[in-house]
């Protein structure tokens, strides 16, 4: 039975559905510290439009992996998983309760289910590869796919273009079939008590939550901010500069559309954004799901749950 210490907390959910706020709520109660898995928090620099913690929030309770890198370097899962993992032991050795928060599902999921040890992209396998499906179509590699891969091959389709490369690709670089790879993937928190909860709100709460957020963001000083950092030489295809709202300050910026359509595009988006979030996240198991307000419920089942 794992002891007090490998306890960890994971609050996921959309976009603006309040789960930093809840998490400090939460960390207070439990003596707990916040760990970010968000992917444009962790820059320094954009702190407006990812809607970065508070100097409140940072006051009552410690938060990590907020502004850890320059906006010039791709972080990417594997660095999430390990700041995170590093952050995590910090939070357990000084005996408080890790709150892993976020709303990126690709961090979210690397960090649980582990990262895929195969190789990395080869340029040419890969223009091998894909010019053979431009030139035949995917089924034709979906067929040599169910040779060697079967297992694998079950789980896709005959027309899944961008899988099916990778896992010939994967297959024709280690001799070994991507289904074996991800065998070999081991979750990094396996030993822990992980109290999984999602966050959620019905649909036109949510999405006026969104709206309400944009308009926040703009009236505060998004494109202000997106000004200095391109002023002070951040390049406009740095990694955050893709980011909901940063995109559209870009673009705004550039000349390339008006304010009101900066904005409008930034609500829409950021709408279909938490759909997909949503979507992903409740397809991942173990995860129990409340109403954004329910602080007591979330609080009950943290007790219930906590070894």
């Amino acid at each position: 039975m794992p002891s007090r210490a490998e306890n960890l907390v994971l609050i996921v959910g959309p976009t603006a559905v309040g789960k930093s706020g809840l998490a400090v709520e939460l960390a207070v109660r439990f003596a707990g510290e916040v760990i970010s898995a968000d992917s444009t928090q962790v820059y320094r620099g954009f702190d407006v439009g990812s809607d970065k913690p508070t100097p409140e929030m940072k006051r009552r309770v410690p938060h990590h992996l907020i502004d850890l890198v320059g906006p010039e370097t791709q972080f990417n899962a594997a660095d999430f998983v390990r700041e995170a993992l590093r952050a995590i032991r910090a939070v357990r050795a000084a005996g408080r309760l890790p709150f892993v928060v976020g709303g990126t599902g690709l961090y979210v999921r690397s960090l649980l289910e582990g990262l895929f040890p195969g190789p990395g992209r080869d340029p040419a396998v890969r223009e091998r590869l894909e010019g053979e499906a431009r030139e035949h179509g995917p089924e034709s590699l979906y067929r040599r796919l169910r040779e060697v891969d079967p297992e694998y091959a079950l789980k896709t389709g005959p027309r899944d273009r961008v899988r099916i490369v990778r896992a010939l690709e994967v297959f024709e670089l280690t001799g070994k079939p991507f289904s074996a790879h991800f065998a070999d993937t081991r979750p990094p928190l396996k030993t822990m008590n992980i109290v999984k909860i999602g966050l959620d709100l019905p649909r036109p709460e949510l999405y006026a939550r969104i709206d309400a957020r944009v308009e926040r963001m703009f009236r505060e000083g998004l494109l202000e901010e997106a000004g200095r950092l391109l002023g002070s030489g951040v390049s406009p295809e740095a990694p955050p500069f893709r980011s909901l709202g940063y995109r559209q300050a870009r673009l705004f910026l550039s000349g390339a559309c008006s304010l009101e359509e900066a904005r409008e595009s930034t609500k829409t988006e950021t709408r279909h954004f938490a759909k997909r979030q949503l979507t992903w996240f409740r397809k991942m198991p173990g995860f129990v799901w409340f109403q954004a307000g329910d602080i007591a419920g979330v609080e009950k089942h943290l007790r219930r749950s906590l070894k």
